[in-house]
């Protein structure tokens, strides 16, 4: 068995250095085994959030958007996120949203985040551009 596969099988790696190794291989661009790590240390309940918003981050920057969008939807339904990681984790979500095009969903967030934090970054922009772009229920044309 190679070192690698062997690191990645080995239980006495504790959750929280697996979120660290996590966050190393991230910072080295190395993706999906970021990934993998995030994901053996989501198994701790107080890891969970910040290893899921690591997973969807990992996506996002790895350019596979639909892969990030279910990642921050894990972490935004841990039950231990404050309002500050939710607000958070919604705006990174909103702006993956943003980028596939699914004004109705990303509209959604963003305005959740301008009820918690109303002067949330760019939020109320967003959304007031967003607004305008939407098409009407309807109205679309052949």
């Amino acid at each position: 068995m190679s070192d690698s596969s062997q690191d990645i099988s080995d239980l006495s790696v504790s959750p929280a250095e697996r979120y660290e190794r996590g966050l190393a291989l991230k910072q080295a661009g190395l993706h999906k085994a970021a990934i993998d790590q995030f994901e053996m240390a989501a198994v701790e309940a107080a890891l969970a959030l910040k290893a899921y918003a690591q997973i969807g981050l990992c996506y996002k920057l790895a350019g596979c958007y639909e892969e990030a969008v279910p990642a921050f939807q894990k972490a935004l339904n841990v039950t231990t996120a404050s309002s500050k990681e939710t607000v958070q984790i919604l705006y990174v979500l909103g702006r993956t949203l943003e980028s596939l095009g699914r004004v109705a969903e990303t509209l959604e967030a963003y305005r959740w985040i301008r009820r918690e934090d109303p002067d949330y970054r760019d939020v109320t922009v967003r959304i007031a551009r967003l607004s305008t772009r939407r098409p009407a229920v309807g109205t679309k044309k052949n």
